[in-house]
């Protein structure tokens, strides 16, 4: 018989028999759970399919089928000795050899002599019989012709186990088999039936906790399956694979700077590094560090790609160039597009893309919220991007060369950080630069070493050349630093601190645009900035009627509003369709598949905007884009108004264009009043222009004192909202405004002083 002897490990557990460090076997209960038991508990479950039993919930008590087929071959006769039990086991379980049944016969005696001992009668010592004997048949048959082989079979079991499951499983453990007892809820329904623990031993190890609510054998079952599959999808492995950064001192751009041969001496490794920096360390000499850094890498003859701000997106011919098929599951997807890695030239490069492919995927096919369609989509990004910087990575590669990539700027999305994460599984250093310590690098991964300076530097471009390193002096870095306390959270802006805005239309009572329109946006309600964005509420009204029909005071009124940054227009139209237009004859070319073609326009001849502040031409470029996809403007898309648009937006007036090139999104906004008092109508170009202002944040306001319909004709939803004050008045004449100072104090002409009226 086999003595229980205790492990040092649980990989003791998989050691042949002749090569344990001391003879006998393993029965052991497991209580706890962490990483380790997890990966025990897979291997034991493989090896107990292999060459064992896997018990999940109770062994099922012999049956009558059971019995009488026992009655039958056996008869019902039971004997305390060991010459029956030898000859029982002979008779019922004839592929045991002699020393087995020996064995066994043994340790059956053993057990029930136990029982005899405390107190059981003999009636009792025969059923306890008979049940082993069927259990044995039954449940365990292959397992007892195995016993005493140099491979020990083994026993898994699931649950709380009975007090004669415990017999009989002690009965094989003595026998020659190992014994793993899988207990989720702990020991004590277990000590209850071996109070000293004598039969068995508990596993303690450091850091176990209780079992999760998932964990059970035939999650075991499946994860086996998936891992199966995961073989068969991995192909031939590669002979190399990565050791990230185990070999750093923490040095930063030193380390990335060490001799590759002087990394490590294994020939089975490649040694890279995974690095992101938060902040600077001395602002001053930060961007002259990037640029020698840089130089010393290319000077060694290493690979280097350096990408700023963002990842550029795969562009459509990209994607398309990605052959996929309707796939059913993610095994076949999967399957399917690792063969797209093609790489020649080095199959062991290849290889290691492969499994960096597969082990990325498999990672992010476990987030909760990832299905098919999302998954096929990530993985056309990591081809797209791999088949688009493979070239400048890995040209004429071979081991032990590590090439380099810089990303200035972090990463902005979750697609970034994949393409990045599998990056750094490759023999490529990763480098991640992060200067401004208020800007989110969204990556995350176990493998990545991070080191931070308290210093905050912002900048976009790595210096790639000498002649575009930029110092600052420590005057001008504290400077910039007051100016960050000043002008962040603070309610207070600089000029033009922003560079983008989105406008939203206030919904007020007449009497309030009076006193909201010359007010800085930053005081109006709804007013806020997030991030780089600024909302701007702004006035869109129509004003109809007068009210009492009292002109003077009707005028007086649309005075008051006439400030320094108001542009005035009486003339109706504003702007002709007959007015001379260049931009029209190139307006289907600016504008295809439903984008407004911000390079093409850019480069031609006829686009005058290129005077204006960059931060200025992508605003108009936006609103553009966005009047577009609003469909405003009754008509687009179903007779060619987009192209109207486009060529009405690309030729404002200069007075406009004045405007919007000083308008800072956190002071006083540009205005338009616009009177209409006769009956000539608003024409298409002016509601272009009026719904483009009020997306750009200009202040409008409509005076229409006969209450007709005006630039609201051409808008397909209504945008403007209308003020009804009074009774309607036709064919009146406007009187010649004076523009305001920013008090709004009125300056009348010595005719109006004298005839109290506009003329």
């Amino acid at each position: 018989m086999f003595e229980h002897k205790k492990i040092q490990g649980l990989e003791d557990f998989f050691i042949e028999q002749k090569n344990r460090r001391v003879q006998g076997v393993y029965f052991y209960r497991i209580n706890g759970y962490n990483e380790q038991v997890k990966e025990f508990v897979l291997k034991y479950y493989r090896a107990a399919r292999q060459s064992g039993v896997v018990i999940e919930g109770k062994i099922p008590n012999p049956d009558e089928k059971n019995l009488a087929y026992y009655g039958e071959i056996m008869g019902m006769d039971f004997q305390m000795n060991m010459g029956f039990l030898t000859a029982s086991l002979k008779k019922w379980l004839p592929r045991m050899n002699a020393y087995q049944r020996d064995t066994v016969a043994a340790s059956i005696y053993d057990s029930l002599d136990e029982m005899q001992k405390s107190g059981k009668n003999q009636n009792m010592l025969k059923n306890a019989y008979i049940k082993f004997m069927c259990w044995l048949y039954y449940k365990f048959e292959r397992i007892v012709s195995q016993l005493g082989e140099n491979k020990v079979p083994k026993i898994l079991y699931e649950g709380e186990v009975s007090n004669y499951e415990l017999m009989l499983i002690s009965i094989l453990s003595h026998a020659g088999c190992d014994v793993v007892l899988l207990q989720y809820r702990g020991d004590q329904s277990y000590r209850k039936l071996d109070p000293q623990a004598q039969l068995s031993e508990e596993l303690a190890i450091p850091g176990l906790s209780t079992f999760p609510e998932f964990f059970s054998l035939k999650w075991v079952l499946k994860e086996i399956q998936r891992q199966q599959n995961n073989e068969r999808l991995y192909g031939i492995p590669p002979q190399s694979q990565n050791c990230t950064n185990a070999w750093i001192e923490g040095k930063g751009l030193v380390d990335i700077q060490t001799d590759i041969l002087n990394r490590g001496e294994d020939p089975n490794l490649f040694y890279n590094c995974f690095m992101r920096i938060h902040g600077v360390e001395d602002k001053i000499t930060y961007q002259n560090e990037l640029y020698q850094f840089q130089l010393e890498l290319k000077n060694k003859k290493r690979r280097v790609v350096i990408l700023e701000g963002a990842i550029p997106k795969p562009t459509m011919e990209e994607i398309g160039a990605i052959n996929r098929k309707n796939y059913s599951n993610e095994e076949q997807m999967l399957f399917d597009l690792a063969a797209k890695i093609q790489y020649t030239a080095n199959i062991e490069l290849q290889r290691l893309m492969n499994k960096a492919f597969l082990d990325i995927l498999l990672q992010e096919g476990q987030a909760a919220d990832m299905n098919l369609n999302r998954l096929t989509n990530k993985a056309i990004y990591l081809l797209c991007w791999l088949k688009r910087y493979q070239s400048e990575l890995f040209y004429n590669w071979k081991l032990p060369e590590i090439s380099a990539l810089i990303y200035l700027g972090g990463c902005k999305d979750e697609n970034e950080a994949m393409f990045l994460r599998f990056l750094a599984r490759l023999p490529i250093d990763v480098l991640i630069l992060v200067p401004n310590r208020n800007t989110k690098c969204v990556l995350e991964d176990p493998l990545l070493y991070e080191i931070n300076y308290t210093e905050s530097l912002n900048i976009s471009k790595y210096p790639k050349e000498s002649g575009e390193i930029q110092i600052g002096t420590a005057a001008y870095h504290a400077e910039r630093e007051l100016d960050d306390l000043m002008y962040q959270d603070s309610g207070m802006y600089r000029n033009q601190q922003y560079q983008k805005a989105i406008s939203v239309t206030l919904r007020t009572m007449y009497e309030e645009i009076e006193l909201l329109w010359d007010q800085e946006l930053k005081y109006r309600p709804n007013f806020s900035t997030v991030e780089d964005t600024v909302t701007m509420p702004v006035i869109f009204a129509k004003v109809s009627g007068v009210k009492d029909a009292n002109l003077s005071a009707y005028w007086s009124a649309i005075r008051a509003l006439i400030t320094s940054d108001t542009l005035l227009i009486k003339q109706v139209p504003y702007i002709n369709s007959t007015d001379p237009n260049p931009m029209k004859a190139y307006a289907a070319e600016f504008f295809k598949n439903g984008k407004v073609q911000k390079a093409k326009i850019r480069a031609h001849s006829a686009y005058s905007y290129g005077v204006l502040r960059e931060e200025v031409q992508e605003h108009i470029f936006e609103k553009l884009q966005l009047l577009i996809d609003q469909r405003t403007i009754r008509g687009t898309f179903e007779n060619g108004t987009e192209y109207t648009i486009v060529a009405t937006v690309l030729n404002l007036k200069k007075e406009i264009l004045h405007l919007i090139q000083k308008f800072d999104f956190t002071k006083k906004n540009p205005k338009i009043v616009f009177i209409n008092s006769t009956e000539k109508p608003i024409s298409l170009e002016d509601s272009i222009t009026i719904a483009f202002l009020n997306l750009i944040g200009f202040d409008i306001i409509f005076f229409v004192p006969t209450g007709y319909q005006s630039v609201e004709q051409h808008f397909l939803n209504r945008l403007i909202e209308e003020h009804q004050i009074g009774e309607y008045l036709y064919d009146l004449q406007i009187p010649r405004f004076v523009s305001n100072s920013s008090n709004n104090s009125t300056r009348q002409s010595w005719r109006e002083r004298i005839f109290k009226r506009g003329t």
